[in-house]
């Protein structure tokens, strides 16, 4: 009988403990990326955008009109955000490597939410992915982050792959691909990522004893540029599909280095190819639009909106024809700049728009201060929330990205910030202020671009040579000069790439 009472009594204890950490007014966070979408939505102002779902999530929320990446690539990109530094100081600069080869003991954003007690969960791509062959996979993920992994694969994936379009037959992720296909939302690997999150919710609406960190992380609109004919592709018909024109006259006067992303293949394409590239790449952006939408009608309907922050971004930009150029790795505004929205129920201010220049690497100090959670200290960005509460605040006021570009031992330089010399590879930095774009490649012996988005959006006409800017020029180099540094760790030197000799499970609590 007293082992009956001790018992009974010892689960009294934990069920008090659960309910008192479940009330302690920690909200839960919704973390939401989408791969290689540009700022083509509706509530960016594009006209022909049918993104009713992420629109209605901006309207909850405040949407940072010009947010930034880090490297305008998937792997460093996503690394980045994820631990909250700059590439340099992750010493990620391509895809296929993960932070844990480069500084292992580092707490990235899920794993210091999953040590103060949240449940953390990842449905889909979160760190790198190889798309779309490693669809359905753990891909290049980190073990230590997450308590949950979920990786479906649909047709997309497993099916329709020999019906695709492609520039290069055969290849689907590195090049422009497309395909309308036959079948449904929910037979498509987004589809089924949006139904598994929709799952997890109805988990963790169940049972409340923890918050939950959930990272929803969607394919789309990633080459290859898949959707269902049925209503996506029939949302966007071809012939009004719009067509990048003059764009040869804009490299008049641009250094080489800011081109190095063209591909042959995409310049040889028809006009009818770009309308049916640009008609593919705006129906997998709806369809993504549906999917989110599928995920916030859950959140809605299980009662927790009130509880969770959403963040929705996207991993960076996407060119469609600017510049000549298509897909990212360009330090221009199309590739740097992604899409950012912030839903903070009963914070902020719905409907905001925060037009002061912000970077991804602010994210996690960001979440880390709504939702009460210790960050790591060697943070490199910065807090959010006053913008949010006041979006016509200034913030940092600016955003650095950065690329790398290679040339031929001929052409050997200094040292990129913080690395040893290389016989081929130089950095492109590009400094994102209100007003200015300024972009210099190989600290300028490679070249310098200046934009003045007051009167010319599109970057079209560089200023940088013109004697009537060179004040800003010096000025704006500086301020870029001090904004590297502050990319790079205490030590000055970029980690260096190491075999992930370390055991995942050890960073698990």
């Amino acid at each position: 009988m007293n082992c009956i009472i001790v018992s009974l009594l010892l689960a009294i204890t934990s069920i008090v403990a659960l309910e008192a950490e479940a009330a302690d007014g920690r909200p839960n966070v919704l973390f939401i990326v989408s791969d290689d979408l540009n700022c083509l939505l509706g509530c960016y102002g594009d006209p022909l955008a049918k993104t009713p779902n992420i629109d209605r999530l901006a309207a909850r929320g405040v949407r940072f009109d010009r947010a930034y990446c880090a490297f305008p690539l998937c792997g460093p990109s996503r690394n980045s955000f994820l631990t909250g530094l700059y590439p340099n100081s992750t010493g990620i600069h391509e895809n296929g490597q993960v932070f844990r080869q480069t500084i292992p003991s580092q707490r990235s954003m899920p794993q210091a939410f999953r040590l103060a007690g949240y449940f953390a969960a990842r449905v889909g791509k979160l760190f790198h992915y190889n798309v779309p062959m490693s669809v359905g996979t753990n891909g290049h993920d980190d073990p230590g982050s997450w308590e949950l992994e979920l990786n479906p694969a649909g047709v997309d994936r497993l099916v329709e792959e020999p019906s695709i379009t492609s520039l290069r037959p055969g290849e689907f992720g590195g090049t422009l691909s497309w395909y309308a296909s036959p079948r449904g939302d929910r037979e498509h690997t987004d589809g089924m990522l949006a139904e598994d999150a929709a799952w997890v919710l109805e988990r963790c609406g169940r049972d409340r004893s923890r918050p939950f960190f959930l990272a929803v992380g969607f394919f789309r609109p990633h080459t290859p540029f898949v959707a269902p004919q049925t209503p996506y592709f029939e949302m966007h018909p071809e012939e009004q599909m719009p067509v990048v024109s003059g764009s040869a006259n804009t490299r008049q006067g641009v250094p080489a280095a800011a081109f190095a992303s063209r591909k042959p293949e995409q310049d040889a394409m028809t006009d009818q190819q770009r309308r049916q590239a640009r008609q593919a790449y705006a129906a997998s952006i709806s369809f993504l639009d549906a999917q989110v939408g599928h995920v916030i009608d859950a959140l809605d309907r299980l009662g927790l909106a009130d509880d969770t922050i959403v963040v929705f971004t996207s991993d960076h930009g996407y060119h469609m024809g600017e510049h000549g150029l298509y897909q990212k790795m360009s330090l221009f505004e199309e590739s740097a700049r992604v899409p950012l929205i912030v839903v903070t129920p009963g914070k902020g201010r719905a409907g905001g728009v925060a037009r002061s220049p912000v970077a991804h690497v602010d994210i996690f100090p960001t979440l880390a201060a709504l939702c009460g959670i210790e960050p790591p200290a060697n943070l490199q960005g910065q807090n959010l929330v006053p913008l949010l509460e006041d979006p016509a605040a200034t913030g940092r006021g600016w955003a650095v990205t950065q690329v790398h570009r290679q040339r031929g031992p001929s052409k050997a330089g200094a040292k990129p910030a913080g690395e040893a010399p290389s016989p081929s590879r130089f950095y492109g930095y590009s400094l994102r202020t209100p007003r200015w774009r300024y972009t210099e490649w190989d600290e300028g012996r490679e070249g310098r671009e200046l934009y003045d988005h007051d009167a010319d959006p599109h970057e079209l006409a560089n200023l940088a040579d013109e004697p009537a800017h060179a004040t800003a020029v010096a000025d704006l180099s500086k301020q870029l000069a001090a904004a590297v540094k502050q990319t790079l760790p205490p030590s000055g030197t970029v980690p260096q790439v190491r075999p992930a000799t370390w055991n995942p499970n050890l960073t698990k609590p």
